[in-house]
């Protein structure tokens, strides 16, 4: 069924403001994909705060004048699935990788990252970036180890001293 002007409208405002919020984005080709397949996909992207929409390409691309994801415009062409990511910049390449594993009919076409688009052999690479947690986490790691080994090697001088003395001790003891 053909969808209207006002229909259209609303589908290109809506893409529009989940493209203007997403830190990445991919685009795959998902013919030959069951729908029990894709709502299994939806549960999962849902999981993971990613946002799925299947929409012509006409539409998506009206959609992206004036996003990060302008420069995928002129590489869209066939049956396309957009995930965005919404938390983080990998999440929504995680969703597609991972899917894609199990079901090789889901083919990634292209994948965009803070307005610059890479090819599909870049969705694993896009897939392993940190979540924002685990980037804290290595930062906060990477922070805190100067610190550590300071007070390791500070510790390292009085305990020295103190196992020479004991040593002594222990030497004039047995003589």
């Amino acid at each position: 069924m053909a969808l209207t002007l006002e229909q259209k409208q609303q589908v290109v405002a809506e893409v529009s403001e989940v493209a203007a919020n997403a830190y990445s984005a991919v685009a795959a080709e998902y013919h030959g994909i069951g729908v029990a397949k894709l709502t299994k996909l939806r549960e999962q992207a849902r999981e993971k705060g990613v946002v799925l929409k299947v929409v012509k390409n006409t539409l998506a691309r009206r959609a992206f004048e004036g996003t990060k994801f302008e420069s995928m415009s002129d590489r869209m062409t066939g049956p396309l699935l957009l995930a965005f990511s919404m938390e983080d910049l990998g999440s929504a390449a995680r969703v597609v990788f991972d899917f894609s594993k199990e079901n090789k009919a889901l083919e990634t076409k292209l994948v965009s990252v803070g307005g610059v688009v890479y090819g599909p052999e870049e969705l694993e690479r896009v897939s392993k970036l940190p979540t924002r947690d685990e980037a804290l986490s290595i930062l906060m790691a990477t922070m805190n180890a100067p610190v550590t080994k300071l007070v390791q090697t500070m510790n390292a001088v009085p305990g020295k001293f103190v196992r020479t003395v004991a040593a002594i001790k222990d030497a004039k003891e047995a003589a």
